[in-house]
């Protein structure tokens, strides 16, 4: 099909700022997602695709990770899920002239809008060392460059395969096979950039940092505390869950720097009174927290509650559950005693009054779920937040019973299935044993490099071969210009990928792009029709099935990519049938079986209609698989996040139309800003203080110690009623103000979400077109 006529990069010269919405969803949902779906895709492949998404027998969508209810709505997708679908099954195509028509650098100055626009990728391209632009390449002759380079390096550790969370299980499976028979570790992936803390924090606290709760559990809490999260944008689809406990007798409570629309009210766009009605009422209480304050928070509630226990004695925790699963009470006490309540108030921002409240909403409810996204996991203290967390559900048992528990809400879909895959740089020694009992040939044992040290390792030049299935890794990774710097620096760089992003601009010397089937593709190999599977974030595996015919015929999937690749570079080196496993994927499902706990049995589960869930022992059992056989009580010391006089906190966000480093449209209309992403929202107040107003054009400048300061230049201040004190600026293009350096205790994520930067009238006094 004919090519997008996106001849120029739109600039924020005509945008548009508004009041923020204060309910999500309704009608609007619906006409837009029909919009993008109709104009993306056309009548025929729109009524197939979203009639068959998320659906038992269809494929799942791409964009989040929240589960599936056991009934299906006839439209089990929201709009944002519409979108994803929409950019991705759209049936333009890149034409080989393309490549020809614009160089490297060009790519690399185009805006990731721009770059999504051009349509699907459909055959191999390669950039030679030297050349300025990339010219189509057969796949054997893709395959052969890549390996040659491989093989060339001096160890297998000077190469580092990343993985993006729209790979399959039967993908990711065979990626680590094939990375750790070439010889390394080094499998950074996604996860180390979003909720690498969660599973720091939960694995040394219950065992496995994966979520204690299913879908129905929601329904059965009486209090659920959302935390950290934009549940309207980032997976709409929970709040058709929020709305059926609320409609149950639930109470909610938010805890956001931001108030969006999603927390607030829920229209429904499948009920009538979504469409015609004021939809539901979803926090019951918002508290408006300053950047960096959650886990103090936490700690005040937690002390709130110890002390109601010391004044009735017996009656407020749970003292048997605590007796027979739990350890480090004491320490928890102990840890509490000095907590100053005034250091509390300053790094929150709220009053001791709603201190208050917050721990009579615990105390109320016997049945609690904690629920957080990347708000709490990309801070400096993120894992002793989330520990927290879970101290806060020990203290009443809320672990192991309906309604109850913990959970982390993953953004990508399959996510959290690529690391029970062996997506890690630090897989145990257990997995690593199987895999070599399985396919009789010894891994390597030492640890990789996560996404972080990967950039560092190329910055040494330690780091020669980069290799992505999938995503957008220099555009998803913090300090932009560094990162660039780093791959620039590299011999060669490999994407797999469905549609251009800035990750093909900014390359090794050498660059090769491998175009891949996406989700919603029919994928016929030797044996038939295959289908792949995925976990979503509360641990349920279930098969994703094709539904439309490829968009190109030399298209290849991942697993076939994967399969190729490493017959190239590894020959008979391993005893490891590569083409039987692209051939037949049940092959693969059975080497899973045998490798990944829980899986066995693996072929038949995933066949079962709606699939099956994953045994978590802190959710079936109340079993915790930590060195002491209980769950662990934990006493954690915050820093205070210093912000010099004059500074403010800013966190990145994601617009409404945008799907992680992907763009749909420049628009965010839940905070009311149409045609503009060059934005800085900053509070009123905090833009007065400062001698602005509300559009004026400003530079943003973060501060590290003994850097060079980071800067964007010439945006667009937006007032808007965020936390005092905290500002916000989209992603990706605020990660340039993210230092490489600056990353969580514990689990080395980036910390996007409390960069202290200054901001002061444009230099230019107008932002660049």
């Amino acid at each position: 099909m004919k090519r997008n006529q996106v001849l120029e990069d739109p600039n924020d010269d005509e945008i548009e700022t508004g009041e923020p919405k204060s309910w999500a969803a309704g009608v609007p949902g619906v006409l837009h997602a029909l919009d993008h779906s109709l104009r993306g895709m056309g009548v025929r492949r729109s009524a197939k695709l979203l009639t068959t998404m998320n659906q038992k027998d269809g494929f799942d969508c791409m964009s989040c990770a929240w589960p599936d209810p056991s009934e299906r709505a006839v439209a089990e997708f929201c709009e944002n899920g519409a979108k994803a679908v929409a950019w991705e099954a759209t049936p333009v195509t890149v034409p080989s002239g393309f490549w020809a028509e614009h160089s490297v650098d060009e790519l690399a100055s185009r805006s990731e809008y721009w770059l999504g626009q051009q349509g699907r990728l459909v055959e191999p391209v390669y950039k030679a060392p030297g050349q300025s632009h990339y010219r189509p390449v057969s796949w054997d002759e893709a395959f052969s460059i890549a390996a040659e380079a491989l093989n060339a390096l001096d160890t297998p550790d000077q190469a580092s395969f990343y993985t993006s969370g729209r790979a399959s299980n039967e993908a990711a499976f065979l990626y680590q096979l094939f990375v750790r028979a070439y010889g390394t570790n080094n499998l950074p992936d996604c996860s180390n950039m979003c909720h690498e803390s969660t599973s720091a924090a939960m694995a040394e606290t219950i065992g496995l940092g994966k979520a204690t709760v299913t879908y129905k559990d929601f329904a059965q809490a009486d209090l659920v505390i959302v935390m950290g999260q934009n549940p309207g944008t980032n997976h709409p689809r929970m709040l058709t869950a929020l709305e059926e406990a609320k409609r149950g007798g639930t109470s909610i409570i938010a805890v956001n720097p931001l108030p969006e629309a999603g927390l607030m009210r829920f229209k429904n766009p499948q009920r009538p009174r979504g469409v015609i009605g004021r939809g539901t009422r979803i926090a019951d209480q918002f508290f408006q927290i300053r950047l960096g304050g959650d886990g103090l928070l936490l700690q005040a509630v937690i002390k709130r509650v110890l002390e109601a226990e010391d004044a009735a004695p017996g009656t407020v925790l749970d003292h048997e559950f605590i007796a027979e699963h739990t350890a480090g009470l004491d320490e928890l006490r102990a840890g509490l005693a000095d907590l100053d309540e005034d250091d509390v108030l300053t790094a929150t921002g709220l009053t001791s009054d709603e201190l208050d409240q917050f721990a009579r909403h615990y105390l109320r409810a016997d049945r609690v779920i904690v629920t957080w996204a990347m708000g709490l996991t990309q801070h400096t203290e993120s894992v002793s937040t989330i520990r927290e967390i879970i101290n806060l559900l020990l203290l009443r048992g809320h672990m192991g019973r309906p309604g109850a528990g913990a959970c982390p809400i993953r953004g990508h879909s399959n996510v959290q299935g690529d690391r029970t895959m062996g997506i890690w740089e630090k897989m145990p020694d257990a997995f690593i044993d199987r895999l070599r009992d399985e396919f009789g040939f010894e891994p390597p044992r030492h640890h990789g490099l996560d996404s972080v040290h990967t950039v560092r390792g190329m910055q040494r030049g330690d780091v020669r071969f980069f290799m992505a299935l999938g995503g957008n890794f220099v555009s998803a990774i913090s300090d932009t210009g560094a990162a660039e710097a780093a791959l620039r620096g590299t011999a060669m760089t490999v994407q797999v990928s469905t549609k251009l992003n800035r990750s093909h601009g900014v390359t090794g010397d050498a660059a090769l792009i491998l175009p891949t089937l996406g989700r919603t593709e029919i994928d016929r190999q030797a044996t038939g029709e295959q289908f792949v599977t995925v976990e979503d974030t509360v641990c349920a595996v279930h098969a994703s099935h094709g539904q439309v015919e490829p968009v190109g015929p030399q298209l290849l999937s991942e697993i076939a990519i994967i399969s190729r690749l490493a017959r190239a570079t590894l020959a008979d080196r391993v005893p490891v049938d590569w083409a039987a496993h692209e051939g037949d994927y049940r092959l693969i499902r059975e080497h899973i079986s045998r490798v990944v706990p829980g899986c066995e049995d693996y072929e038949r589960k995933v066949t079962a209609p709606g699939g099956f869930v994953l045994p978590h022992g802190a959710r079936d059992s109340r079993t915790f698989d930590t060195p002491t056989g209980r769950a662990m009580f934990t006493a954690n010391r915050f820093e205070p996040v210093v912000v010099p006089e004059g500074r403010l906190l800013l966190q990145t966000v994601r617009a409404h139309d945008q799907f992680n480093t992907t763009i749909y449209s420049r628009n965010d209309r839940y905070r009311g800003i149409k045609d503009g992403r060059e934005i800085v929202f900053v509070h009123p107040d905090d833009l007065a203080d400062r001698g602005l107003a509300d559009g004026d054009q400003v530079d943003v400048f973060s501060e590290w110690p003994d850097q060079p300061d980071r800067v964007l230049r010439g945006f667009r201040a937006v007032a808007f009623p965020t936390a005092r004190g905290c500002a916000a600026a989209y992603y990706p293009e605020a990660n340039v103000l993210v230092p490489l350096d600056s990353t969580a205790k514990g689990s080395n994520t980036p910390v996007s979400k409390a960069v202290v930067v200054r901001i002061e009238p444009a230099a230019n006094g107008v932002a660049p077109g």
